[in-house]
């Protein structure tokens, strides 16, 4: 049973939340069913205009992707794409999975950034019903369940809740982003949630993992956390979905480089950018 919630506050087409996700996976290895994962969808386009309007172009976005991939290691295509895309689409994707089959909604929502940081459109349905499939979904099931009202009105209110951030998070106005109602969350922030009593901490933006490490341990100092992986193997093997270098390195606690050469010896990569996404060798 869980004793933390986070509500992660982001969007698939963010390659600062995708840099985030080893972190994220260390945070499971450490806490395991503790932890509670709610993912709410920050909607950062409705159409690919909005994105061009803010100077977002593809070869903007190309040198986006190259700076990040090379500063945080994921695997990232930073080919131009052929187009900009609005991520609303894919964000209707994972709303509709957590109404419906809440259990797989975090699945989709990482098959989702893999589509599209290997180089896919947010807005391309067939994008999405190939990451539906990935995550263990029918595609037409959630091509259904994306036209219903409810999960529109649901949408809108994640949309509402990432631009209402907490009176804390606002301390930490640097890690807002503008909108043209006031400040929103940027991705991923995350809101830590002490089921016990509904205690919360905000940790808007990007943030290194000891932050999160810190406010666990001091919002559920009793928390049981395991070791360190002692092999890739063991951390493919857990986390049953192909990982990138940087995620099988934190989980670890070794080196990107010391995690590449081990996993060369045990895996077979699928090459993503300057890296890929590592599954074990039959």
């Amino acid at each position: 049973m869980a004793d933390v919630r986070i509500t992660e506050f982001t969007d698939p087409a963010c390659p600062w939340a995708f840099s985030a996700e080893p972190f994220r996976r260390r945070l499971d290895w450490l806490y395991g069913d503790r932890l509670e994962w709610q993912p709410r969808m920050v909607v950062l386009s409705e159409d690919p205009s909005e994105l061009i309007d803010k100077g977002f172009d593809p070869p903007a976005l190309s040198r986006e992707f190259r700076k990040l991939a090379h500063d945080h290691g994921m695997p990232i295509d930073t080919a131009e794409p052929s187009r900009m895309s609005a991520s609303a689409p894919a964000c209707r994707a994972v709303v509709a999975a957590r109404m419906h089959v809440p259990e797989h909604a975090g699945g989709l929502l990482r098959c989702l950034r893999v589509h599209y940081f290997s180089g896919g459109l947010l807005d391309d349905p067939a994008m999405i019903g190939a990451a539906a499939g990935d995550a263990g979904l029918d595609p037409d099931a959630l091509r259904e369940w994306m036209a219903e009202d409810a999960v529109e009105t649901e949408l809108r209110a994640d949309m509402a809740a990432a631009r209402k951030p907490s009176p804390a998070a606002h301390v930490l106005d640097a890690r807002l982003a503008n909108w043209s109602g006031g400040r929103r969350y940027t991705c991923p922030s995350y809101e830590i949630t002490r089921l016990s009593d509904g205690v919360t901490i905000s940790v808007p933006g990007y943030q290194p993992f000891a932050v999160y490490d810190v406010v666990l341990a001091n919002l559920v100092p009793g928390l049981e956390r395991r070791e360190a992986a002692d092999s890739v193997e063991t951390v493919l093997a857990w986390a049953g979905t192909p990982l990138a270098t940087a995620e099988v390195a934190e989980v670890c606690e070794i080196s990107r480089g010391d995690a590449r050469e081990q996993l060369g010896r045990v895996a077979h990569e699928r090459h993503v950018g300057a890296d890929g996404f590592w599954t074990l060798a039959a």
